[in-house]
């Protein structure tokens, strides 16, 4: 095993003493290209380009020796320090610091970061990248080859965000562009690249939040608000416990698209939002749609609403997790399972009609779960019964996509 590793942190900037140091001792040096040709690293040292880091570690972990790992911007910040302290490689890594890439992009754009999510893009992920700038007002995108501005855009088809592209930070070849999603395709970019996703509502206030990110504690409490806050009255599938029943089968978070199909007022894709998770709200009634829209501004969520009849509105939207079928029966129901969505939620007014949609899931393979939902509401001065609603609430799990 190396006698010592030290990790250097780099941002363009001279480098430390300690990383002078550290460097001037090393006996093995990984790096990326850029890393390697730094008139600091020692001609003798044995130079590893880095790609792969489990590769470079295990090399690391069978050299006598001194090693450095040099590493673009904070190491220790989505970096390479996790994988190089994993158990597997018995490494004691210490870390000479630097500016993150993701601080260093918001500097020059001359804008506050602490009410931004930070993301990783790579191919496998990108999807759950893309659905964070869908949900959220300011997002950094730390990207990959495969998984750059270019494919970003591509996928926020139909959404409009502004993209801060910074190229190579800390190198000759520095640059800054904004541009709006639709044109990101539209160019080359070079790597590495943070983005920097900007649109939406206003995120925190000028005397900032009290947590990085998207306050969890903003809005009014609770998963599921009365019908008052919607405008009045709701459709017969849009009840407070029936949306929150559906809410907690679906459990939408960060990072998911759900579809809310025949979404009404928008009271359950409002809640869906405000839960952290991208939203489409579709309905082929007009006035649905301009409900659904209010609604997500007044709660101050981002969502998309599109008009149109499902199923056939369905086949060109962006693949879902989870699904709501507020509206359109076993047919829509059946349409959304080919689309093979981690969960499905819907509801029946009988059990004839929960049959027909459960047996459906079931053919989809689907694990299905089917309740029947009472409840009754009382006005407290008198004990009196106000309102009564029964339906049936159905769930259908996919085993291969879960949790």
């Amino acid at each position: 095993m190396a006698d010592r590793v030290t990790v250097i942190g780099w941002d363009g900037a001279p480098l430390t003493d300690a990383a002078r140091a550290a460097l001037g001792a090393a006996t093995l040096v990984a790096g990326a290209a850029h890393h390697l040709a730094l008139p600091e690293v020692p001609r003798t040292a044995e130079r590893i380009r880095l790609g792969s880091v489990a590769l470079a570690a295990r090399r690391i972990a069978a050299h006598r020796g001194t090693a450095v790992v040099l590493a673009d911007g904070d190491p220790g910040f989505f970096g390479v320090v996790r994988t190089l302290r994993a158990p597997e490689f018995g490494l004691e890594v210490e870390v000479v610091p630097a500016v993150s890439s993701v601080a260093a992009a918001f500097a020059r754009a001359g804008m506050p970061w602490d009410d931004a999510h930070v993301v990783v893009a790579h191919p496998r992920t990108l999807r759950r990248a893309v659905n964070v700038c869908r949900a959220h007002t300011k997002v950094a995108v730390l990207t990959a080859p495969g998984a750059g501005p270019a494919e970003l855009g591509l996928l926020l088809d139909g959404i409009h965000r502004t993209f801060v592209i910074c190229e190579e930070l800390g190198t000759e070849r520095e640059q800054v562009t904004v541009v709006t999603s639709d044109k990101a395709a539209d160019h080359t970019w070079r790597d590495p690249n943070v983005v920097i996703v900007i649109g939406g509502p206003a995120g925190a206030g000028e005397g900032g939040g009290w947590i990085a990110g998207r306050d969890p504690g903003a809005g009014p409490r609770g998963w599921t608000q009365p019908a008052e806050a919607y405008g009045g009255e709701l459709g017969e599938g849009e009840t407070d416990l029936l949306r929150a029943a559906q809410l907690a089968r679906l459990g939408p978070r960060v990072g998911d698209l759900v579809w809310d199909i025949g979404c009404g007022s928008g009271a359950f894709a409002t809640e869906a939002a405000r839960g952290g998770a991208a939203v489409i709200a579709v309905d082929r009634d007009l006035e649905a749609c301009a409900r659904t829209e209010s609604a997500a501004r007044r709660f101050g969520v981002q969502l998309q609403v599109v008009h149109g009849t499902a199923p056939h509105i369905l086949e060109n939207l962006p693949e879902p997790d989870v699904v709501r079928v507020g509206g359109g029966g076993a047919a829509v129901v059946s349409a959304v399972a080919d689309r093979r969505p981690q969960r499905i939620v819907t509801h029946a007014a009988t059990r004839d009609a929960a049959e027909l949609v459960g047996r459906d899931l079931s053919e989809h393979g689907y694990l299905v779960e089917c309740a029947l939902l009472q409840s009754v509401e009382l006005d407290t001065r008198a004990w009196t019964e106000k309102e009564r609603s029964v339906a049936f609430l159905l769930s259908g799990v996919l085993p291969e996509r879960a949790p």
